[in-house]
């Protein structure tokens, strides 16, 4: 058995696709052990994640140095006997604990000031687009991966749903099944330059459920401004068949009950790419950033976006302060990529 140490993602999105690496990990050595060593809010994804036999918690905030914590923490795993580690992060820190647990073989890509810390230091990131194609390149041999053609068949993220856990989220929330289930997910954490404007998506619920369906809203505690207006924007006809869960789920609870939607309509954002690794049809809605590098992996989607001459511009926040690459994405744009999605007859998680 060889046992592997990850020195996991701390964003949402990025800790679903790294998913990839460990199906990767697996196909080649399938007797293999992966622990994974994440922030502890990432453990409820962690443990959808077959591949993954132990979550180990990172007590270190992003960020933060903590020369000695790290030191400490190395030396705890030793007793592990790690014979293989994976650091995904591309900061010196992340490449610390492996170090001082004197793992014997700790890849990654080249990152800032890592030498000496990796002794399978891969050079050539860029030549691979996608996330996904980093994080599965680092399970090949370097010679692998000069070889474009052992990377083209990449794995997709599949996270497992705990089927009694999804009643028992719709029961404690009493959400009911009788109309086809819309989920809009309209946070992200990058900033504003990532968020639909909330009329548009108010807009967007009003038209869907008029059309028979029912709107589930997800997002954080953050979200739940954005949430409250939406639904508060409806009729009191309309708000009978739209669910605020915004703030109100765990984590482990937010993956089973996108999995019980047909179709999500989302921002670039984690819950983006939780709605594709359970199965959703999506339609993923991109302002200032991009989904060359980090598209979703779902099977049926549908990526929107406006074609002015400024975006993709990256930035957290309008440069120019207008907010054109989300304004002039109209709801009926979405709504037309809604209908065509839900027509295909297709089994959620």
């Amino acid at each position: 058995m060889k046992k592997i140490l990850i020195i996991g993602p701390a964003w949402v999105g990025d800790m679903v696709m790294s998913q990839t690496l460990y199906i990767e990990l697996k196909k080649h050595n399938p007797d293999s052990e992966i622990d994974v060593m994440a922030p502890d809010w990432c453990r409820p994804i962690l443990e959808r994640m077959p591949e993954v036999d132990k979550v180990i918690a990172m007590p270190l905030g992003h960020g933060e140095f903590s020369l000695s914590a790290r030191r400490r923490l190395g030396i705890a795993l030793r007793s592990n006997d790690y014979e293989h580690a994976y650091i995904l992060p591309n900061s010196a820190k992340s490449a610390l604990i492996p170090w001082f647990a004197n793992i014997p073989n700790r890849t990654g890509w080249r990152g800032e000031m890592r030498y000496g810390l990796l002794n399978d230091l891969r050079p050539n990131k860029k030549d691979f687009s996608l996330m996904i194609e980093r994080y599965v390149a680092l399970a090949h041999s370097r010679k692998e991966m000069l070889n474009s053609k052992s990377l083209k068949s990449l794995p997709r993220p599949k996270l497992a749903i705990d089927k009694n856990k999804q009643q028992q989220a719709l029961d404690r929330f009493q959400l009911q099944l009788n109309r086809p289930v819309i989920g809009l997910c309209t946070g992200a954490e990058f900033g504003p330059a990532k968020r639909w404007p909330e009329y548009h998506f108010s807009e967007t619920a009003r038209q869907l459920i008029d059309k028979g369906y029912q709107i589930w809203l997800f997002g954080s505690a953050k979200d739940r401004e954005v949430t409250s207006q939406i639904k508060s924007s409806l009729d009191a006809e309309q708000q009978v068949h739209c669910v605020n869960l915004a703030g109100e789920t765990s984590l482990i609870e937010a993956i089973d009950l996108l999995a019980a939607c047909g179709t999500v309509v989302s921002n670039d954002s984690g819950l983006m790419h939780i709605a594709a690794s359970v199965g959703c049809r999506l339609v993923a809605l991109y302002g200032s950033t991009s989904p060359s590098y980090t598209p979703p992996l779902a099977e049926h989607v549908a990526i929107l976006h406006t074609d002015i001459e400024c975006r993709p511009c990256f930035e957290r926040e309008c440069p120019k302060q207008h907010l054109k690459c989300l304004t002039e994405l109209k709801p009926d744009q979405v709504l037309s990529e809604v209908i065509k999605l839900n027509a295909i007859q297709v089994e959620t998680c």
